[in-house]
């Protein structure tokens, strides 16, 4: 407990934004080494979320996939089974590429922007904090979407990608469907990202700043710890149908008409989802409203874990350099 309030110096300090002016690198780093700590760390319990949101949606020549797991510890333990714990990590290297991207140019937008538009951190409101917060996350994934790509098909057990280079794994999808095929998902991953990050960076912040100046907490682990795993929540319920959408698109190809035949085999080239909005509305149409929140227990359970390695992280480094 603190003996007394906080100036506005003191709040700079506790954010770590002395001396970290629009044009600093440290954001970026910081941000992108935190992002592939904690990716690495929950990377198991994003691969059941996949696993479970794509069941019931189709995927290649409209063909439904097949429901198989019950939630999340039956997935964990059935794919441990059944494919080896090997396979929980399948995908682990676009996702690293992808932290290391989406990551840096994500965190580093946020803090770059806010201290451009806010020059005291007293002086923070929430909508600027919103704004920052959106468009970082905006551009940081549209900008990671091929790794994201390839991260949810690798993910979802598709084989062809598993003996492959990430290079070859990029050439591949390429060759196939296009520079489309790259930016499969773009839309409703730019959206998902502007609110997951829209919603989770200012709730994180505000919780810290709060904490700090009500004398509940100085700013140490258990402050991070709180804020982050709050702002998981928030960014769980926001996020999840817009997520669901984003995965289920990105798991269906539609090739070329020279790729039209993969191993000998005929595939079929027609979208089964036209759009977001069309994959949202068939998804409903077919399997109900609660179809949207698919996978919510490991989502929540990830931003959990996700955000807690990540701040802490996040906020260690920033006080080591």
């Amino acid at each position: 407990m603190y003996s007394q309030i906080p100036t506005d110096d003191i709040l700079e300090e506790t954010s770590g934004t002395r001396g970290m002016g629009p044009s600093d690198w440290r954001p970026f780093i910081y941000g992108g080494v935190s992002a592939c700590i904690a990716e690495f760390g929950t990377f198991p319990i994003d691969t059941t979320k996949t696993r479970l949101q794509i069941q019931g949606g189709r995927c290649d020549a409209g063909q439904v996939v097949t429901r198989k797991y019950n939630g999340m510890l039956h997935a964990l333990l059935k794919i441990s089974h059944e494919e080896g714990i090997r396979a929980l990590y399948f995908g682990i290297k676009p996702a690293v590429l992808r932290q290391a991207t989406y990551g840096t140019i994500k965190f580093g937008i946020y803090y770059s922007l806010k201290q451009m538009l806010v020059k005291n951190p007293g002086e923070e409101r929430l909508g600027i904090n919103v704004f920052c917060a959106v468009t970082a996350g905006v551009v940081s994934s549209a900008m990671a979407n091929p790794t994201d790509v390839l991260k949810v098909r690798l993910q979802s057990g598709r084989t062809d990608f598993k003996e492959k280079s990430l290079l070859q794994a990029f050439l591949s999808i390429y060759r196939q469907e296009g520079i489309q095929g790259l930016w499969r998902g773009v839309f409703p991953t730019a959206q998902r990202a502007g609110v997951i990050v829209g919603v989770e960076l200012p709730i994180y912040d505000m919780c810290k700043h709060y904490f700090i100046k009500m004398n509940i907490l100085p700013d140490n682990a258990t402050n991070h710890f709180l804020s982050s795993f709050i702002s998981s929540l928030g960014g769980a319920v926001a996020s999840t149908p817009l997520d669901v959408v984003r995965t289920r698109v990105m798991n269906q190809r539609k090739l070329k008409s020279s790729a039209a035949q993969v191993n000998g085999a005929a595939v079929c080239t027609s979208r089964v989802y036209a759009s977001a909005l069309d994959c949202m509305v068939q998804t409903v149409k077919l399997e109900g409203p609660l179809a949207l929140y698919k996978g919510f227990i490991p989502t929540w359970l990830r931003l959990g874990p996700w955000n807690i390695i990540f701040f802490v992280t996040f906020e260690q480094l920033k006080k080591l350099y």
